[in-house]
């Protein structure tokens, strides 16, 4: 059976082709309605369908977003990759997804598979933007907008976190219910010194102590940013002879791991040890008890993201206040923090 094009739409309808494509895209030009139902109604009896390959090859853009994300088992990323699907859709786009698995090269490897796809452009959730990744960008002259760090490069277009003030509130808010210090359990080795948004978590509890006249000497710990390592650390850290009386997370599943841990060695929690996070994901509501964060309103930082990589003249000629988009934190209060 032979494929239906565009020019088999337009006779059926009695117009031009030109005219089918307005429908299609809606624009750039008007079309009367009776007009424009009669196209649809050839459409529909015909079977037609658009290449989107070929329109994406004629106009180089197609309607597609690339997300790139260090993992979306993650709850906080995968929370957000679904705030930028919702946001996307709103503007009538889809969402490509791609897990960097925190390596470099991985990244740049989802950055050239978009890429060469022709999305609209990109979001990148990054770690930290390597050379190559920077480079890769500039090669293709992509838009792209970073997320959940501050840039260094590429126009600061970005959308961020108020990350060192959001974890001063959690810490400040430890505090006052008169642990003696808090410790903190931050990321490994591998995470980048600046820029990254859990070593803004780091100085946001660290400044928050210093202010309160508390040392941070030795009680800032490692942990990867997932439940799983984080408990393993949790495990031997409350079952040593200096067990904290409080412990700040850098992020929520970090704090899920510590809860689990604490449980199995029947620590309870308020009463013995004090536990806050940082992302508020759903499920920070649903630990036992109900875990203290700090959270973000993702939905509003998701269209910010989208916005920004869709609308070229506000990316290009925008105040840096406009293309810099900075999001406040806010402490959640439940009752892993002792709050009744």
């Amino acid at each position: 059976m032979a494929k239906v094009t565009r020019d088999d739409v337009a006779r059926l309808a009695g117009t031009s082709t030109a005219v089918v494509s307005y429908v299609i895209n809606n624009g750039p030009r008007p079309v009367a309605p009776a007009t424009r139902e009669r196209v649809l109604a050839a459409i529909k009896e015909l079977g037609y369908r658009p290449d989107r390959v070929a329109q994406a090859m004629a106009s180089r853009r197609t309607d597609l977003i690339g997300l790139i994300v260090p993992d979306a088992r993650q709850p906080f990323f995968g929370e957000m990759a679904h705030a930028v699907e919702q946001a996307a859709a709103e503007r009538g786009k889809m969402v490509l997804v791609g897990n960097s698995d925190y390596l470099d090269e991985r990244e740049v490897h989802y950055l050239r598979a978009f890429l060469g796809m022709r999305v609209s452009g990109l979001i990148l959730i990054s770690q930290g933007l390597s050379e190559n990744a920077a480079a890769e960008i500039e090669a293709w002259d992509a838009r792209v907008v970073l997320m959940h760090e501050r840039p260094e490069a590429i126009d600061d277009v970005a959308v961020v976190l108020d990350d060192v003030g959001g974890a001063q509130l959690a810490v400040r808010h430890l505090l006052e219910h008169g642990h003696p210090y808090v410790a903190c359990i931050g990321g490994t080795e591998e995470t980048p010194s600046v820029g990254d948004p859990v070593t803004d978590h780091i100085e946001g509890w660290r400044r928050a102590m210093l202010e309160a006249g508390r040392s941070t000497e030795g009680r800032l710990f490692q942990a990867p940013y997932n439940r799983y390592d984080a408990y393993e650390v949790a495990l031997d850290l409350l079952a040593g002879p200096n067990r904290p009386p409080a412990v700040f997370c850098s992020t929520d599943d970090q704090a899920i791991g510590v809860l689990r841990a604490a449980r199995e060695l029947r620590i309870d929690v308020p009463g013995e040890l004090a536990v806050a996070g940082f992302d508020d994901v759903k499920e920070a509501g649903l630990t036992d008890p109900p875990l203290t964060t700090v959270g973000s309103d993702r939905p509003a930082m998701a269209r910010a993201a989208v916005d920004l990589v869709l609308d070229d003249g506000l990316r290009v000629a925008g105040s840096r206040r406009e293309r810099l988009k900075q999001f406040p934190s806010a402490l959640v209060v439940r009752r892993s923090c002792g709050c009744g």
